[in-house]
């Protein structure tokens, strides 16, 4: 921090184990990739390639570089293992993991169906190749199947002892399913009745708003872990945890 203030609350250290900011890269060029980091690493714990991205990138090997040589782990979106796996690639998007060195993995079943025992199986297998995310709440896109909080947590549990080191807890990119209403706004019973049983500490909220962001913040403390959070909003998500935004600016003064 550049100058002195008192009544700032503790942030975790890098590496982190809770506390985490993961951002969603959907396509940065590998120089806006170092502009990125060089402000904003110290406070970037994973960084998500996006969807398919990866795919079509160029220089995805000097990319991924400029993220572990400022110590932050990358991985691929949850929707290209569903791309490798529908198309009975499985051993395949293990070759390439181990290829690229990702050490991070997501696991979703948002657009293909995966039995939960098969989703588990994978979790299994792939938490031997690294850390593994698994993205629970992206069925809630139908909004005539609305998930209910036990089964969530039944998930939620069911992951965590397949191998899984966090929940991911869903909400796609406009931060309107799973975890929010379409308006954006938190189904806050759900998650009260997810803290109940599933420690926050295992779970990344997909907060790509500032509101969603400011809610886990005012719930959970400055040590919230956050997901899908734009590259561009790490700096002010930072000072928002830390009760320097507007929005936190009484959340930690005594």
């Amino acid at each position: 921090m550049n100058f002195k203030l008192t009544q700032i609350p503790e942030r975790t250290d890098k590496p982190r184990g809770h506390g985490l900011t993961m951002i969603t890269d959907k396509g940065l060029s590998t120089a806006e990739t170092r502009n990125l980091v060089s402000v904003a690493g110290p406070y970037i714990d994973i960084a998500k390639l996006a969807f398919g991205t990866s795919f079509v990138i160029p220089d995805l090997h000097e990319k991924i570089k400029v993220y572990r040589n400022a110590s932050i782990p990358v991985y691929l979106g949850g929707l290209l293992f569903e791309a490798f796996l529908v198309r009975g690639q499985f051993q395949d998007y293990i070759k390439i993991l181990q290829e690229y060195g990702f050490d991070y993995i997501e696991i979703s079943d948002g657009s293909i169906n995966i039995p939960h025992a098969e989703k588990c199986g994978y979790i299994e297998k792939l938490s031997k190749y690294g850390v593994v995310l698994s993205e629970v709440g992206s069925k809630d896109r139908d909004r005539e199947h609305i998930t209910p909080p036990y089964q969530w947590i039944k998930l939620m549990k069911a992951e965590l002892e397949a191998g899984a080191s966090y929940i991911v807890a869903e909400a796609r990119e406009m931060g309107t399913v799973g975890l929010y209403r379409d308006s954006g706004e938190v189904r806050e019973g759900l998650v009260q009745e997810i803290l109940t049983k599933i420690a926050a500490e295992k779970i990344i909220w997909e907060t790509p708003n500032k509101d969603q962001q400011l809610y886990f913040l005012q719930l959970l403390g400055a040590n919230a872990n956050l997901g899908n959070i734009a590259p561009a909003e790490v700096i002010a998500l930072e000072a928002m945890r830390v009760g320097l935004r507007g929005d936190t600016f009484h959340l930690f003064l005594k």
